[in-house]
């Protein structure tokens, strides 16, 4: 099961943080006489382990501009059901191999040389990208893929995973890029390439910081069989 929140500050604060006395969490506010979290510190997990383990009615924040988007989180609820499931379409697709493996001696024996020959034409230039676009282990949701130099691309979805919609040969550089983040590029050797793309915070992006109360709006949860 997949969760997903947002976050947003709806009514910015005027106060200057730097005034504010050094908390554990963050900064007193005199004027609102409460704590205000520095989450600007704070990378992806932080925050969502925040949010998941603390109230969030009455959370006054520091932020930059980055950080206020949706996080998802998956649950770590598993059903046995489901995983007796797998084992058991394990067990069955291992005796099927087993059974066709034993057919197959009947047949007629076709040399190692061909084989090789028929699996290199048909890979050749032709590799299926997909994978996550994620920061600090978070899905990255509406991150842009491009092939550099055209304008072939796609965007990753709500889970931060993405496919690429035109096959890629060997050499190919795909761009990877989200607001507040430093763009990467990753240059394509084969279809693990780019399995697991993680990018980093723009530290001269990240000038932009909102002070205030957070509105936290939970988007959606979904069910995956």
């Amino acid at each position: 099961m997949k969760n997903q929140f947002n976050l947003n500050i709806k009514n910015p604060c005027t106060e200057n943080f730097n005034t504010f006395s050094t908390t554990k969490k963050g900064g007193f506010c005199n004027s609102c006489t409460k704590e205000v979290i520095d989450f600007s510190r704070m990378d992806s997990k932080e925050i969502i382990k925040y949010f998941k383990t603390n109230s969030t009615k009455n959370t006054c924040g520091r932020f930059n501009n980055n950080q206020l988007r949706t996080y998802n989180y998956a649950s770590r609820r598993k059903s046995v059901s489901y995983i007796s499931g797998i084992a058991f379409a394990f067990l069955s697709l291992f005796s099927f191999s087993k059974t066709q493996a034993q057919d197959l001696k009947n047949e007629t024996n076709i040399s190692n040389k061909e084989i090789t020959k028929f699996q290199t034409v048909n890979t050749k230039n032709n590799i299926t990208v997909k994978g996550v676009v994620s920061e600090s282990g978070v899905p990255l949701p509406g991150a842009n893929i491009v092939l550099q130099g055209t304008n072939i691309g796609t965007s990753t979805d709500f889970d931060g995973n993405f496919e690429f919609p035109v096959e890629l040969k060997k050499g190919d550089v795909l761009v990877f890029s989200y607001i507040g983040f430093t763009s990467k590029k990753v240059m394509i050797q084969d279809q693990k390439s780019a399995n697991d793309v993680a990018l980093k915070v723009n530290l001269k992006m990240d000038g932009c910081v909102l002070m205030g109360k957070v509105a936290v709006k939970k988007v959606y949860s979904s069910k995956r069989n």
